[in-house]
């Protein structure tokens, strides 16, 4: 399995296709599994990585206090054990915020940026939200955890469509699932998170894209976004939540490739610096 070691832990990777280099970055959760539907659409045209969050999934379980400049350098480590010097970034929610991160601190590493359902700073909204799911997970546990994030992520209709793959999918994760302490670390860590002074001088072509009925992370973060980060795109989804990748993955699929595409065009990207 491919790792990389930094900072006194593993981060586990996996690297898909074959074309210039998109790095398909998960949220919260933080499992790279979470692009499975994307996946074919993306390898079909790019070496596409995807990775497990310090914390999650296969790799290190670090007790440490964790942040989203911490989650960053753990995504640098990768790409240059990668040998990967510039790569588009595609970052939903947290891994949105990681990818405002690398590009105020290293713009050089981006080829281009999509945030997708991320946000801002915690407002007094988001701090109510996440005060109630991490109390859920600390008080109630990590099984009510588990159930009550669906309502979250995916929209109603989606849910009752599909209520037998998530319950699968919960049923699989329970028994791996990273100890509290670490979630709730990670739920502090996007809490703080505020990069809002460094938008402005952000150059990297970016593309910000949120679904309309998003209620995690509702479509103003998204138009703030875009109106702070100069000449940023904003494309809202008519539907999806905040897992529209899975929820509309056409939809989302199309919208973000042929963004990566016209980046990739001769030209585009130095005008766009210009």
């Amino acid at each position: 399995m491919p790792e990389v070691s930094v900072d006194g832990g593993e981060i586990y990777y996996e690297t898909h296709g074959a074309g210039s280099p998109v790095l398909l970055v998960p949220g919260l959760g933080g499992v790279g599994g979470y692009w499975a539907p994307n996946l074919p659409a993306f390898a079909a045209r790019h070496r596409t990585v995807v990775h497990d969050h310090r914390g999650t999934g296969r790799s290190s379980r670090a007790r440490i206090r964790y942040s989203v400049d911490q989650m960053t350098r753990d995504l640098v480590a990768v790409m240059d054990d990668l040998g990967i010097e510039k790569a588009h970034l595609v970052g939903h929610s947290t891994g949105g915020a990681m990818g405002q991160t690398l590009a105020a601190t290293h713009p050089e590493r981006l080829a281009s940026l999509v945030i997708y359902a991320s946000w801002t700073k915690a407002d007094p909204f988001f701090r109510r939200v996440f005060e109630a799911r991490r109390a859920l997970l600390l008080h109630a546990g990590t099984t009510a955890y588990i159930r009550s994030t669906a309502v979250f992520l995916y929209p109603d209709w989606w849910i009752n469509q599909n209520i037998g793959l998530l319950e699968e999918r919960e049923g699989a994760l329970a028994p791996g699932f990273p100890p509290a302490e670490i979630v709730a670390s990670r739920i502090d860590a996007i809490v703080d998170f505020d990069r809002t002074a460094d938008l402005p001088k952000i150059r990297v072509p970016t593309l910000v894209i949120c679904a309309e009925d998003d209620i995690l992370t509702p479509p103003y973060f998204s138009a703030e976004l875009a109106r702070l980060i100069p000449d940023a795109e904003l494309v809202l989804l008519e539907r999806g939540g905040h897992c529209a990748s899975e929820t509309n993955a056409a939809a989302f699929d199309a919208a973000v490739l042929d963004f990566i595409a016209r980046q990739d065009a001769p030209g585009v990207s130095r005008a766009r610096r210009a």
